[in-house]
């Protein structure tokens, strides 16, 4: 087997230069099971922040899943097939009635594209107004609509068409604290967007987000502030767009879908590879209305999308999470991580927050809590230090100093008693350094 340093040299040698990779301790894993990745040595990680492999790495049903159908066939969806269809039938049954049209893809970032088009094929504008420090995917357009990227490095800030509202942060946003009333500050710019627009004979497209923003922080929204844009965005002619690929599947615990959370139904969803526990695998959800708006004469074609073998995947991803009722898991496992996460502010002045809901968990790090500096060097530091425990964690937000824990859904209560054990042992050294 090629050597860790000879790997990393050759990465370096082949790939682009601007392709990170985690850790100042890089980790080369070979094999994963369930929610632990292993490394050359052999060596077992807790994985409690690849979310992307849903149901576990190389769950043993979706894997089968895979091999059966592509030993069989794998073909695009111009010859009839059963299998799309069959997967088209179940994740329509998981959502509101009027949500009742699929278009498969191969990644979230495909398929926020064909949301944005759908989008404005139905309203025939194109001002968008997107939450700031939100991510959408890697496409150019989505680089455009997406604040993490375009007001970063190497970004060029936003086209005309992207207006962007505050990131409705109850911890350290513009406006603090919970309840109607903050949700009601954060969505008058939303109302201030179409206004302006309305001033200058524009029409909105739409308002896309996140159900619960995860670059932006693990952040989990003000209490009716989507009820209150929605009904905004769709008083101005816009449409609204859920971008579930981090948070469907009943990862939050409480709901199926991230949006089911703040009692709203969005007119587009938007969702990616965890639905395929990995593999390439998106998809757009949305009203026949919208669907017939698109359907003028210029055909929709995703060569792969919806093939025979990311079907079979999807609907075994899809039953897995049903069949063994890892919803439920996430919220009852999910709520005894957040408690313990608690527990630890009460030893640790470092931690500012702790937020989330299920497996998708925030803590936010701080040099001063009534300052709210945030602590980007300590959180750096912890997860690099829990990578040398074995523990994996990431840190995300605007100032990268929250604590990003969105493992596989079946990180049990075992795995909690670890990580927060850890977790513990490690702020009392670099937290109070």
């Amino acid at each position: 087997m090629t050597s860790k340093s000879e790997t990393l040299f050759n990465r370096k040698r082949l790939l682009g230069g601007n392709l990170s990779v985690a850790y100042k301790n890089p980790v080369k894993i070979v094999r994963g099971e369930m929610q632990y990745l292993f490394d050359e040595t052999g060596r077992r990680f807790l994985d409690a922040y690849n979310n992307v492999a849903h149901v576990g790495h190389c769950n043993p049903r979706v894997v089968e899943a895979g091999q059966r159908q592509m030993a069989r066939l794998n073909t695009n969806t111009r010859y009839l097939s059963d299998n799309v269809l069959a997967f088209a039938e179940r994740l329509i049954a998981t959502l509101p009635e009027n949500l009742n049209t699929c278009f498969f893809l191969n990644s979230g970032s495909e398929a926020n594209e064909l949301a944005l088009r759908l989008a404005r094929a139905y309203t025939c504008a194109i001002d968008l107004i997107v939450l700031d420090h939100a991510y959408h995917g890697n496409t150019t357009t989505m680089i455009d609509i997406s604040p993490y990227k375009h007001d970063g490095p190497g970004g060029n800030g936003p086209p005309s068409w992207v207006h962007k509202v505050p990131l409705p942060d109850q911890y350290r946003g513009p406006y603090r604290g919970v309840g109607s009333e903050i949700a009601g500050m954060y969505s008058q710019h939303v109302v201030a967007v179409v206004n302006t627009l309305t001033t200058n004979d524009k029409q909105l497209c739409g308002f896309i987000a996140e159900s619960l923003p995860s670059v932006g922080g693990q952040i989990l929204l003000p209490e009716n502030y989507l009820a209150q844009v929605y009904t905004e965005v769709r008083a101005a002619g816009g449409v609204c767009i859920a971008d579930e690929v981090q948070t469907g599947y009943g990862r939050i615990g409480s709901h199926f879908w991230g949006f089911e959370r703040y009692d709203v139904v969005p007119d587009i969803v938007v969702l990616g590879k965890p639905i395929g526990n990995g593999h390439p695998l998106g998809v757009v959800i949305t009203t026949n209305e919208i669907a017939r708006s698109f359907n003028n004469g210029m055909e929709f074609f995703s060569t792969f999308g919806g093939n025979n073998v990311s079907s079979a995947i999807g609907i075994a991803v899809l039953e897995v999470v049903q069949q063994e009722h890892l919803q439920a898991h996430a919220a009852s496992t999910g709520e005894r991580l957040l408690a313990e996460l608690r527990k630890l502010m009460e030893r640790h002045a470092c931690i500012g927050d702790v937020r989330g809901a299920g497996f998708f968990i925030g803590v936010e790090l701080v040099n001063n809590r009534e300052t709210l500096e945030p602590a980007t060097v300590l959180a750096d530091q912890v997860v690099n230090e829990m990578r040398e425990r074995a523990i994996l964690l990431g840190t995300d937000g605007p100032f990268h100093n929250v604590i990003k824990i969105r493992p596989p859904m079946p990180f049990s209560s075992d795995d909690v008693t670890e990580l927060v054990t850890n977790l513990d042992q490690v702020l009392q050294t670099v937290g109070s350094n």
